[in-house]
């Protein structure tokens, strides 16, 4: 008997160890595309709760996290932690998307489990470079913020599509070039390497969320264009904080009048890196 995709994607999102959920992630995407799991389930998604996480990282406030120069040791380490930490929360978030938005067409499933898929290989090849300087994930503290948005987006598929990948994962599209000199310059070609990988990745994730939320404006007959314009004020007060990767976010899926939206909003000048 087949199992329904969005127990499957439950069970994702509940691994509390590394390996068990970026393990189960690619399992799960495999079993989709090969027809092994049904898109229906008996029992309507549960309200969002915690993802299931290793106990550590200690989750603290952003203002709680310390500074420290890249090219110490403790400095190239924590930053390549913070990415572990972001692609880790990617592969909840993603997984968050499959099992709690029913009844969006099959399309839908097939771009989150990739996504989901995606992110639980970068968050592998980022960890590696982290052990490579004898670090483990959890070792510093993180910060819960793309989790926290997923909570305020849980109540609808939209304004999910609009604030996670389009705000969110959208800035990584922003700061991975810098960050990939930065790397670069401390001489961990490793890094570097693995987020080449991210950054074609990313990409084609904020096209995904561009592509749905369209659809659901589409579908709702509502503009997209000042839609997230209004979603931006109501949740984020209208701040976003340039400069922005403008290419990038062309391709993925961002109109010129949104990027000059954006450029105004954030105060900040594009980036053609």
């Amino acid at each position: 008997m087949k199992k329904s995709l969005f127990e499957a994607a439950k069970t994702c999102l509940a691994a509390d160890e590394t390996e068990r959920k970026t393990a189960l992630t690619h399992e799960t995407a495999i079993a989709w595309r090969k027809n092994r799991l049904l898109l229906e389930s008996a029992r309507p998604p549960e309200p969002i709760g915690e993802p299931g996480r290793p106990p550590r990282p200690l989750l603290v406030a952003p203002r709680e996290l310390p500074r420290r120069r890249v090219c110490t040791l403790e400095g190239h380490a924590a930053l390549l932690h913070a990415i572990c930490h972001i692609e880790f929360n990617a592969i909840n978030l993603a997984w968050d998307a499959v099992y709690r938005f029913r009844g969006m067409p099959r399309e839908f499933y097939d771009d989150w489990i990739r996504v989901a898929d995606e992110e639980a290989t970068h968050f592998t090849l980022l960890h590696d470079c982290l052990k490579k300087l004898s670090f483990e994930y959890g070792d510093f503290d993180a910060h819960n913020g793309l989790w926290e948005m997923a909570r305020k987006t849980a109540h609808d598929p939209l304004v999910r599509m609009a604030l996670v990948p389009r705000v969110l994962e959208a800035r990584g599209l922003d700061v991975t070039p810098g960050i990939m000199k930065k790397l670069r310059d401390c001489g961990d070609e490793c890094a570097v390497a693995a987020l080449e990988i991210v950054l074609h990745d990313e990409i084609g994730h904020v096209a995904i969320g561009s592509r749905w939320f369209k659809y659901l404006c589409k579908k709702r007959q509502m503009e997209p264009e000042p839609t997230f314009r209004d979603l931006l004020s109501s949740y984020m007060d209208g701040r976003v904080r340039g400069p922005f990767h403008r290419q990038a976010r062309l391709d993925g899926g961002f109109s010129e009048a949104e990027l000059a939206f954006l450029e105004s909003a954030g105060q900040g000048t594009s980036s053609g890196a």
